[in-house]
């Protein structure tokens, strides 16, 4: 008889498995995450030993490639010497770094247990259950793939299934057992498992390697069932339904072979298996990797703050700005505003998370759903839609659903199926837009309206537009937050990002993180709106924020991987401002080339002795190329986090490895903007640092492979063909240049005041406690540099004096790799 507590014991695994499974969203919401998330209450090097020997992933570099990497000169002997310092045997370690054999074969723990099927009873249940059971998963959650819909979708997972049972000649399963126990409302999960299992202290052994045979089916369960909202069309599942089908497949594989004799697979177990979550032992190998991780780090990262400190001339001397333009933090944007900068010395360009402030979910015209397009943990309250009198879809026929009926399906195929085949021959050797291809500028139309004004309706629980002391308190915290307070331009760009592709399962990844993986070109235009009002300017004044009445802002989208540009409501009243915005978009295009000129230097493909103009329209190309699986590289490479003046920064040659947060510590003396800041920037960074690194280190268990064989499965996720697992993780194509390092975030504020601001959360102050993220404090007044170590900030001298370079154009013909940190001659 079941024992009363024994579900609450079973509930708590099921608790426990939910904490470590993956936690990647379906397509429509792609938000970076750290991979190993649920081992970020420990120190980073302990997390990454743990969850080698526990669940078998590779979490590092090996010592070859840390070796070879040494021999470049990428880890700096000095570097490294430093490091080595601070331990009584260095000169031991050294020698065991640099010629000390150990075996690098990691298993993990888990799995251990079901590999007895395959011993003691000869049966596979992966090979025999897995295909069948993702097919039918896959079937239930489907978004709009499949041409059938799933009998019974508007039931729970499990009254699916019964309803299938029941209606279906012969039912879903072979023998009499599993059937009784599907329809058996008594019937409960410690029942199948004491068949399966036997002994109850195996139980949570057992569904760790059972539901980590498939980690991405059951991550995204997990997820689903905690986010119901995360699928357009809902379903009800649970983690728990799915483990009693999948028990109950593997009971009907049993029973088909042995009846119902055979005993449970504990019995048959020849030694006691280790609790996957006992202790883990730190060894000599974690202790050489920990060093040669640090080495490998502080080699970038004393370069960064040695240019940091060097002296250096300012961005501007005087005060006059010709325009200003704020941009998304992304790492992608950095290079843009050098070339900026460059263009035309007396602009100024800013930094911060691309939803500018404004949390929303947006209705595109003729759209039946809602797209969130705001930090992923942040539950927007307001509704943008866009509205026109004119716009009309573009269509085309191959897209048509009548393909789906047995008439005009036979014709089409014989008829508009044949020129199809031929289009998309041609389409490979002559790329080209199509309504197949995801255009950023597709996702809003630049002339159509948006309702950003308060309407009084509600629409789906969401208030329709915002209040003027909305809008101020949006526009406030934006220009506070980023310094832009006094000294306006008489024109402000407001400059969200985007991305195109064709043929490209991860295309969300591309678009803008702080936007829920799409365009932010919703977001800069109602922010730019906000602005531009005049009663919020009046209520800005009386908060100090003084916009002159001739500024004008104006909103736009960077597409990051054409590098073109698109401008909204830039009709301008004064004709000198529309001369300026004319002169500016020159400047613009000038630096978008440039910029494409830059990127293209990592595209194997790509004559770099090319004209620039020649350069910029290949890499357009590449965005709509069915064969090109890298049409850009997205956050590759990313290493900082920078918070500060762009003077901070603005000299040095950074490789496009940088966040770029614009603040200024004179108007924060007690960290209150740093503090929002760093709530956002830090997860936000830190999570797509960490899921580039393990993606990078681990790419077939932690990553998602190549993505050329890659099969979309029901809308929601990618698998290798049409009966694997969900990939998590990022594709080989996104981070074959990625260099493993954790991020590192560089403060311009005095240094107690960035230890009072991060200690105010826990969960902030996590990620630098246990060493997930790396942390330094520029003091603007002195000039010294701080990092952050073991919960103090200790004074750091950098080693490394980044070399002027005349000629970063030439550097960038002769150098695909990364390139060290240089000193710009501004």
């Amino acid at each position: 008889m079941r024992k009363p507590e024994n579900h609450y014991k079973t509930d708590n695994v099921i608790h426990h498995l939910k904490h470590y499974l993956p936690s990647q969203a379906p397509l429509k919401d792609f938000v970076h995450h750290n991979t190993l998330h649920a081992f970020q209450d420990r120190s980073f090097f302990q997390a990454l030993t743990d969850a080698r020997e526990i669940f078998g992933y590779k979490t590092s570099l090996s010592l070859i490639e840390y070796r070879n990497i040494f021999s470049k000169g990428l880890i700096r002997e000095d570097i490294l010497d430093r490091i080595l310092q601070e331990y009584d045997n260095s000169e031991y370690l050294k020698d065991t770094m640099l010629n000390g054999h150990f075996e690098e074969k990691f298993e993990g723990r888990i799995g251990e247990m079901r590999s007895y099927w395959k011993k003691k009873y000869s049966v596979n249940p992966e090979i025999s259950i897995h295909g069948f059971l993702f097919r039918f998963l896959s079937n239930y959650l489907d978004q709009g793939v499949s041409i059938w819909n799933f009998p019974s979708k508007d039931k729970s997972f499990l009254e699916a299934i019964r309803y299938l049972d029941k209606s279906s000649v012969g039912g879903i399963f072979k023998t009499k057992r599993a059937g009784n126990w599907l329809h058996s409302p008594s019937t409960e999960m410690e029942d199948m498992l004491h068949v399966l299992v036997g002994d109850e202290t195996y139980f949570e052994h057992y569904l760790f390697d059972q539901q980590f045979a498939h980690p991405g089916w059951s991550g995204m369960v997990s997820f689903i069932e905690d986010n119901p909202s995360s699928l357009i069309d809902s379903r009800k599942i649970s983690l728990k339904e799915f483990i009693v089908f999948e028990c109950l497949l593997e009971i009907d594989l049993l029973d088909q072979k042995y009846g119902e004799t055979w005993a449970p697979l504990s019995t048959q177990i020849p030694h006691k298996v280790l609790p996957l979550f006992t202790k883990v032992e730190v060894n000599e190998y974690d202790m050489l990797i920990k060093l040669w991780q640090e080495a490998y780090e502080w080699s970038h990262y004393d370069q960064v703050l040695g240019g940091m400190v060097t002296p250096h001339k300012k961005l501007r001397e005087n005060k006059e700005v010709s325009f200003q333009a704020v941009f998304c933090i992304d790492d992608r944007e950095g290079s843009l505003r050098r070339y900026i900068e460059g263009e035309d010395r007396t602009s100024k360009t800013y930094g911060t998370p691309g939803f500018f402030g404004a949390p929303i979910f947006y209705k595109p015209m003729h759209g039946k759903f809602l797209m969130k397009v705001c930090p992923g943990p942040i539950q927007p309250r307001h509704l943008v839609k866009e509205y026109s009198e004119t716009k009309k879809n573009e269509k085309d026929f191959h897209f048509s659903d009548r393909t789906h009926s047995l008439l005009f399906g036979w014709l089409i195929t014989h008829t508009i199926g044949f020129w199809s085949a031929i289009r998309l021959f041609i389409q490979i050797f002559l790329p080209r837009l199509s309504p197949a291809t995801t255009h950023s500028f597709q996702h809003m139309d630049r002339f159509s309206k948006l309702t950003i004004h308060r309407l009084k309706e509600l629409e789906d629980g969401l208030q329709v537009g915002f209040s003027i002391e909305e809008m101020v308190n949006i526009v406030e915290n934006v220009l506070k937050s980023i310094g832009l307070t006094q000294n306006f331009a008489s024109i402000v760009y407001i400059i969200g990002h985007g991305a195109s592709s064709v043929n490209n399962t991860h295309y969300a990844g591309y678009d803008c993180g702080a936007c829920s993986g799409r365009p932010g070109s919703v977001n800069a235009r109602t922010f730019a709106y906000m602005a531009n009002q005049s009663q919020v300017r009046s209520l800005l004044k009386e908060k100090g924020i003084i916009i002159p009445g001739e500024t004008l802002f104006v909103s736009g989208l960077h597409d990051t991987t054409r590098d073109e540009i698109e401008f909204y409501d830039d009709e301008f009243p004064d004709i000198h401002q529309s001369q300026g915005h004319e002169r500016n978009k020159q400047i613009f295009y000038k630096a978008l080339e440039k910029n494409a000129q830059e990127r293209a230097r990592r595209f194997a493909i790509v004559d770099l002795n090319m004209p620039a103009k020649k350069i910029h329209e290949t890499v357009k190309l590449r965005s709509f190329s069915l064969f090109e699986p890298r049409p850009e590289l997205n956050h590759a490479t990313n290493s900082l986090c920078i918070v500060g003046d762009r003077d901070l920064a603005h000299h040095l040659f950074l490789d496009r490895r940088a966040f770029m947060n614009s603040y200024d510590y004179k108007h924060d003396p007690q960290g209150d903007l740093l503090f929002s800041i760093l709530s956002a920037a830090t997860p936000v960074c830190g999570g797509i640092n960490l899921e580039y690194y393990f993606s990078r280190v681990d790419n077939m268990r932690l990553g998602a492979g190549s993505k050329l064989p890659h099969n979309v499965m029901g809308l929601i996720g990618v698998a290798n063909g049409i009966d694997g697992d969900l990939r998590t993780g990022l594709p080989q194509q996104m981070v074959e240049v990625h260099d493993p390092l954790r991020l590192m975030m560089i403060i311009e504020q005095k240094p107690e005041v960035v230890l009072n601001t991060i200690k105010r959360s826990d969960s902030l102050y996590e990620w630098f406690e246990n060493d997930w993220m790396k942390l330094a404090v520029v003091d603007p007044e002195s000039l010294s540099v701080y990092t952050f170590r073991q919960g103090e900030f200790v004074l750091y001298e950098p080693v490394y004096s980044p070399p002027r370079n005349k000629d970063i154009a030439s550097v960038l013909k002769k150098e695909r790799e990364n390139i060290p940190v240089l000193m710009l001659n501004h």
